[in-house]
Formats: structure tokens, C-alpha cells, sequence
């Protein structure tokens, strides 16, 4: 006879859920659809769960995490489901099944697919899941003035579709480096504040110092005084001593040295942000955009080649695909893992925001480059490539002017290179050893 799961723990509150044309409800209607394209209807960021029968549907957006245990009672399976792990782990502490716990036993739903787990006790199925957002890949030609038209479209639309949806009395701050995602948001804000009739003294480019120092800064001030913005800069100074990546560890809960890295100094930011103004609340940041036009350095790793980058849809945003063999149930893969590294810090301190590069309209614009035309097997070609397509972008779409600079990462601009030598070169066990320190009392 088959067992029900008496029990279904939600620890995701309604409250956190960021739905920006319906309420949760009626988004979750979205999870028992025929399609599970309807999905796509729910604008803004989202952990979804619903119960349907022996059935549990789940579906979350890329820029956020969500996770899932399944405890053995004796009346049957225990699903508990949260955004962390150690949320999770003290729900099971609480009901007496810690020993049931591993950190690697827990699950990540997969962005961009529902899920349904059929709850019917041991051994539990696998589950199932539907993919509800697979954009056509190639689908332009090679037309940089439309791509780029295509592309700043699709992102002012979401910046301005998530302004006007928030409290008009209510400041906005952007993450800002100086850099082309980071430039691209600002920019875009600025204008749909303008256009939207608000002030945009609303407006704020928070800027990282460490120790006072950092290439950011610099960048950061040669690209507002371009476009005449220099009013918007705030330059947030920290020492360098508050850059723990341990504690980025335990905030991110994943010990990828690039993830660790830039979490530690997004926490720096944040508290900084925080200390300064104590009510502060919405930040927009640049997260994704590499991910949208693969900007990575393909040197400094053995794994990818520009073949495999170019050829598999949205690698970088979802890893190999959850039928890979490399693809991590405990943790998912691409920025579909990597979004705690900003998401986990802000949720933290209390801010709330929006990475609009992260957005389906806007990844769908991506995945339709054609990149192995553009790109003809050269990588510095594929390097060049975003700052090309957002350059023409703002001028056909916001008349726009875009300064581009090289590329470089938030964790390295907004420090000196000998101080991120000391706060970070370590080898990159100690991480993972420090974070099974955290649940399981040793490191192995």
C-alpha cells in the first residue's frame, strides 16, 4: 500500500517572494498548468511550491535558490523545503531526524523546470521535471546593431517594469563597478526613472573601496563623468580586514573559491551600504551578464573550450544540464548555483533587488546570438563581443554614449592585488573543509 507524506514543510514565506504582476497565488496556479510554459507569466523572482495530492510541484527563477530534503518517518516521507541548508538541517533537528542529515543530501531545484516529486514513500522516486523556459538558440543573424537593440531592450524593460513596481518614495542603489553589466544597469535605471516622470536623485552607484584603494573607483568615476552622472557616485570604503571568506562560506553555503571570493566582498559592500543608510532597501546589481555573453576566460580553466561554450545552450547560466553527468543535485550547476553569491548576502542585511541579466526575456535575447558566427573559433572575439553588443544597444536604445572597459571581476577591481593575495590565495580545501565543519563537526 502506498504511504502519504503527512507532512510538507514550506520554510519559503510568501513575504519573499518578489511577483511583480500577480499574486503568489495565482503564480502557483501557474505550477499545475497543462504547459509549464505558463510559467513564464510570472514576472519578477520566485520559489514556488505546491502540493497536489501525492504530488509536490516546485519551480524557482535562476537569480534565487531553492532547496529540498526528504526525511523517513514511519507514517511516511518528510518534505522539508527552504532556501538554505541549515534552515533545513534544524527543521530535522527539531523532529529528531538529524541523523538522517548530510549537507550533500540535500537537493537544489533546477532553475528554468518544474519539478514534481511524487511522495510515496520508500524508496522514494526520482523526480520529474519539465523544462518550462528553453529559448530558440542562433535565431538573428549577425546583425550587432539589432542584437545590441535587442538586448538593451529586453533589459530596460525589466529594470523598468521592476522600478515602477516599487514605492516611488523608496531609494534605489545599484552595485556598481564601473563595468559593462554594472554600467548597463545604472544607465538603465536612470533612464526609467526619467522616463517614468520620477527624480533621479532616487538613484545611487555604490562603488567598493578596500583599504581605500582598488581599480573600481577609478573606472567607476571615468564612466560616470562620461555620461555626466557623476552626481550618482557613492564610494563605499572598507578595510580589508572585513573580508572573511569563511564567513562567505557560511553565508553562501558552497565553497567554490570564485563564488567564496565575491561573496566576501559583496558582504563587505552590503554592511557597508547598511551601516551608512539603516533603512536602505532595493539594489539592482549586473549579476548574469557574463553568464549571458560568455565572458569568462576560457585560460584560466582545462574543463571548457570555446567549441563546448558556444555549442551547448545556456551552459553558463545552468552548467552541462540536469542530464549531465556533471550536473550536482546538491547544488544544480552555471549561474543556477552561483546566484547565492549575491542573493545569499543581500537576503542577509536586509536588502531586496533585481539582477535583470538574470531575467528569461533578457537570457532569451542572449541565447539567440549567434556566437559561433560571430565568433569563428577566436576567443578574444568572444571577449569583445558584450561590450560591442551593449554599446550599440545604448545608443540605438537610450542615445547613450556606453563607455566600455576591460573586463575584470568585482572581487580583483575593488582591491589592491596584493590585498587579494592575502585575503584569498588559499588553497581551495580549506573552503570545503570549512563548510562541512559547519554541519558535520570536521573537515575531510
Amino acid at each position: 500500500m502506498e504511504q502519504r507524506a503527512h507532512r510538507v514543510i514550506n520554510l519559503i514565506d510568501d513575504s519573499s517572494q518578489q511577483i511583480l504582476n500577480m499574486g503568489v497565488e495565482e503564480a502557483r496556479d501557474r505550477l499545475v498548468a497543462e504547459t509549464p510554459e505558463r510559467l513564464l507569466e510570472v514576472r519578477g523572482s520566485f520559489a514556488l511550491m505546491r502540493r497536489d495530492g501525492e504530488n509536490v510541484l516546485m519551480a524557482r527563477s535562476l537569480d534565487r535558490p531553492m532547496r529540498y530534503f526528504l526525511a523517513k518517518e514511519v507514517e511516511g516521507p518528510m518534505l522539508v523545503i527552504g532556501e538554505r541548508i541549515d534552515d533545513i538541517r534544524a527543521v530535522l533537528e527539531e523532529h529528531g531526524y538529524l541523523d538522517q542529515f548530510h549537507p550533500s543530501y540535500t537537493r537544489m531545484v533546477p532553475a528554468h523546470h518544474l519539478m514534481v516529486l511524487r511522495l510515496i514513500g520508500c524508496p522514494d522516486p526520482n523526480p520529474r521535471l519539465r523544462r518550462f523556459f528553453d529559448p530558440p538558440r542562433a535565431r538573428f543573424t549577425g546583425d550587432l546593431d539589432r542584437i545590441g537593440d535587442s538586448y538593451v531592450r529586453a533589459l530596460h524593460n525589466e529594470v523598468g517594469e521592476w522600478i515602477s513596481a516599487q514605492d516611488a518614495d523608496e531609494p534605489v542603489g545599484v552595485l556598481f563597478s564601473g563595468g559593462i553589466d554594472s554600467g548597463a544597469v545604472l544607465v538603465s535605471a536612470y533612464h526609467a526613472l526619467l522616463d517614468s516622470g520620477q527624480s533621479p536623485s532616487r538613484l545611487k552607484a555604490f562603488t567598493l573601496a578596500v583599504d581605500g584603494k582598488g581599480s573600481d573607483v577609478e573606472q567607476a568615476r571615468e564612466f560616470l563623468a562620461r555620461l555626466h552622472l557623476d552626481m550618482l557616485l557613492e564610494v563605499v570604503e572598507v578595510a580589508a580586514e572585513t573580508l572573511d571568506p569563511y564567513e562567505a562560506v557560511e553565508v553562501i553555503e558552497d565553497y567554490k573559491p570564485l563564488d567564496v571570493e565575491c561573496a566576501a566582498v559583496a558582504l563587505s559592500l552590503l554592511r557597508g551600504i547598511r551601516d551608512r543608510y539603516p533603512q536602505w532597501r532595493l539594489l539592482l546589481d549586473g549579476d548574469g551578464g557574463d553568464e549571458n555573453l560568455k565572458d569568462y576566460p576560457l585560460e584560466e580553466g582545462q574543463e571548457l573550450t570555446i567549441r563546448s561554450v558556444v555549442s551547448n545552450s545556456m551552459l553558463y547560466q545552468e552548467g552541462w544540464g540536469v542530464d549531465a553527468i556533471k550536473h550536482s543535485l546538491t547544488y544544480s550547476g552555471g549561474f543556477s548555483r552561483g546566484c547565492v553569491r549575491t542573493y545569499a548576502p543581500a537576503r542577509k542585511l536586509g536588502f531586496v533587488g533585481l539582477s535583470p541579466f538574470a531575467r528569461p526575456d533578457v537570457i532569451a535575447v542572449a541565447e539567440g546570438i549567434p556566437f559561433d558566427e560571430l565568433t569563428q573559433g577566436s576567443n578574444e572575439k568572444l571577449y569583445a563581443l558584450k561590450g560591442e553588443v551593449v554599446r550599440r544597444g545604448m545608443r540605438s536604445v537610450l542615445d547613450v554614449d556606453f563607455p566600455v572597459f576591460p573586463k575584470r571581476r568585482f572581487q580583483q577591481g575593488a582591491l589592491q592585488e596584493t590585498t587579494f593575495r592575502d585575503r584569498f590565495l588559499v588553497p581551495p580545501e580549506r573552503y570545503r573543509s570549512h563548510f562541512q565543519r559547519l554541519h558535520l563537526g570536521g573537515g575531510s
